[in-house]
């Protein structure tokens, strides 16, 4: 008789572990980590409090990037000024200079051919040597050639900027905005803010120490309740979907909590290999997300779980 009993605890207490999924409370891990080498100046939140979603939860020294910032924003200064200067083309007093310019070219031009006509038909009386004939050809040749540069300046200013060259002051006026809002986005990055509601969990650095980048800076678990990560038996598996409200047991609690399924694993926690027999088939294992409600915000994580299986 008291065999019989004896397999039927042991046979009790094994039923009773095959219908049950065994885990912790958890909280997603955010690491808010530095995006440069720079020294901590704030950590305005203490840690272990709660945090919304932009919450400022530790700061950077900006000095160097605030410097940044301000060059790049005289760059696009530059270009635009640049570009307007292109589109409203040449001022008035340099079109008069450069009409000024023809003018006494022109002048010019006119007095060393007069000189040259002079020259010739004195050096067709033999009055003049060949060599002073040829200074007052080249003379001429020479004022021709800087009237002609003159005309060539005074019609660039009057017809206006190339449409390339203003095509290429856009082009570089975008790119010196691209590059404001770069400096702009790692000036705001050196400010680390909560990007969801959480606990705040760690700050690894303290106060006035050097950070490293890629290192983390802050730590939220986020989310206002903890969720339940557990193990699902393989016989169970097709039991459960996702939106299925499960009851859970948390150690140190006596009633029992109600949570929603929310992910559930469609592949075993380790790879099968060929031809499992039941008994082993009963060993696999399916990972499951059991989400709690706000009302259990103050379950602290790493809490053990039991969750009963339908």
């Amino acid at each position: 008789m008291l065999m019989v009993v004896v397999v039927f605890l042991i046979s009790g207490c094994e039923q009773r572990r095959s219908n049950v999924a065994l885990g912790t409370l958890e909280r997603d891990r955010i690491a808010h980590t530095a995006t440069i080498n720079e020294v901590l100046v704030a950590l305005p939140v203490a840690q272990g409090s709660m945090v919304e979603k932009g919450t400022i939860l530790a700061k950077l020294d900006d000095t160097a990037q605030t410097a940044e910032v301000a060059r790049a924003h005289a760059d696009v200064a530059e270009a635009m000024a640049n570009l307007d200067k292109l589109r409203n083309g040449a001022r008035e007093e340099e079109v008069a200079a450069a009409s000024a310019k023809v003018a006494g070219n022109r002048a010019a031009l006119v007095d060393s051919q007069a000189n040259y006509l002079r020259a010739e038909e004195l050096a067709a009386q033999n009055l003049m040597s060949k060599a002073n004939l040829s200074r007052a050809l080249a003379k001429r040749d020479s004022d021709q050639a800087a009237l002609d540069s003159a005309e060539e300046e005074l019609r660039e200013l009057t017809n206006g900027s190339r449409p390339e060259d203003i095509q290429m002051a856009e082009a570089h006026l975008d790119a010196t905005k691209a590059a404001l809002f770069s400096q702009q986005k790692k000036l705001q990055d050196l400010t680390i803010r909560a990007t969801r509601n959480g606990i705040l969990d760690n700050l690894p650095w303290n106060l006035g120490e050097r950070v490293t980048m890629g290192s983390p800076l802050a730590i939220v678990m986020a989310g206002n309740a903890p969720y339940a990560r557990v193990y699902v038996p393989e016989p169970y598996r097709v039991r459960i979907s996702v939106g299925d409200e499960l009851t859970m047991h948390v150690d140190g609690l006596e009633k029992t909590l109600t949570g929603k399924v929310r992910w559930i694993s469609h592949e075993p926690a380790f790879t099968p290999y060929y031809a499992l027999n039941q008994d082993e088939r009963a060993r696999l294992m399916f990972l499951a997300e059991i989400q709690l409600s706000n009302e259990h915000q103050n379950l602290a994580s790493g809490i053990p779980v039991q969750v009963d299986l339908p």
